[in-house]
């Protein structure tokens, strides 16, 4: 089957400093999909401990442009993660905070930032970006921007850290890229001892995604799930546990008010399900974003980008969860209604 090629990835040629700058990437994903990364417009919104290694990473890998959007000071718990912003701008915006530091990790990459609050984007807003990845916002306003990004065609990211406890939802539409398909054949040697022999076809595939709706019209309580819940771990139950704070305390767990805090989420989990494997152990570790979860979310979610601006590979379908108990990542599929 043909490539599919964008008619602005026909005519975008990299300079010399970008040749000798990507050199190693371009060897790992070809020309054509750093071309893709080079025209590729991100919006990453919420810049806190998460959103700077997200950042971190997508400039890195060359792209375009990015937008970064936080209407929220810089605050001591930030520094628990949040890398970009210095020390001394404390209580200054977040996103002006981390530009300079984000600027100089790759000059040829456009970086600027918006201080208004991302509730009051309207739709023209989110349609100058390819990929918009959002973190720190509530279930309601999550879904609002993803409808939105449906409309206009543009691919949309929620994700968050609490803790050591991370996720990311990816609704990307009909999404279209090319893998590696593996096949084999026989060949013979000179003792005529038969052998296979593999090699790689590059084939064209398209995958549906549902969008943010799929996760919040999705019952963890159903009977048919319980088998699969008790195989996976209970982090999709804490997932809905701090959106469910989110979106009735308008905040995160705060550290400064960890004992009532934790008896809010424990009369949250047992509402949700009770008696359910979700122990207050685990609950205990949701304050504030540790730096090796955020490295560890943050850098799937940018891979994700990746794949999703330069259509190589199949990105993750649909919800990652990052399970602070095990320390290990699993994907959960959700099909749309």
């Amino acid at each position: 089957m043909g490539m599919e090629v964008d008619t602005k990835e026909s005519v975008v040629e990299l300079t010399e400093a970008e040749n000798e700058l990507y050199d190693r990437q371009i060897r790992l994903w070809g020309l054509e999909s750093q071309k893709r990364l080079r025209t590729s417009k991100i919006l990453i919104a919420g810049l806190s401990g998460l959103g700077a290694e997200i950042t971190k990473n997508i400039i890195l890998s060359g792209v375009n442009s990015v937008k970064l959007l936080d209407d929220k000071p810089v605050t001591e718990a930030d520094f628990c993660s949040q890398f970009l912003a210095a020390r001394e701008s404390l209580g200054s915006n977040r996103a002006e905070a981390s530009l300079a530091r984000a600027r100089a990790l790759n000059p040829m990459v456009d970086i600027s930032t918006d201080t208004q609050p991302l509730k009051e984007k309207a739709a023209d807003f989110f349609g100058q970006f390819d990929v918009v990845v959002v973190n720190g916002a509530s279930n309601e306003e999550l879904l609002r921007i993803d409808t939105i990004c449906r409309e206009l065609g543009v691919k949309f990211i929620a994700t968050d850290v609490w803790g050591t406890f991370g996720f990311y939802f990816a609704s990307l539409q009909k999404h279209s890229y090319v893998e590696d398909v593996v096949k084999y054949k026989k060949v013979e040697n000179s003792d005529k001892k038969t052998k296979f022999e593999t090699f790689s076809i590059p084939t064209q595939r398209e995958v549906d995604y549902p969008g943010y709706s799929a996760w919040l019209e999705f019952d963890i309580t159903a009977q048919s799930y319980q088998r699969k819940l008790k195989r996976n771990g209970p982090a999709i139950i804490l997932l809905s546990v701090l959106q469910k704070f989110r979106t009735t305390h308008q905040r995160d767990p705060n550290y400064k008010s960890r004992t009532t805090d934790l008896e809010m989420l424990r009369k949250i989990r047992d509402a949700i399900l009770p008696n359910s494997a979700l122990s207050d152990e685990t609950l205990g570790v949701i304050f504030a974003q540790i730096s090796p979860a955020v490295a560890v979310v943050g850098g799937v979610v940018a891979q994700e980008v990746i794949k999703v601006v330069t259509k190589m590979e199949a990105p993750h379908r649909n919800l990652f969860l990052f399970d602070p108990v095990t320390c290990a990542g699993s994907v959960e599929t959700f099909e749309a209604k």
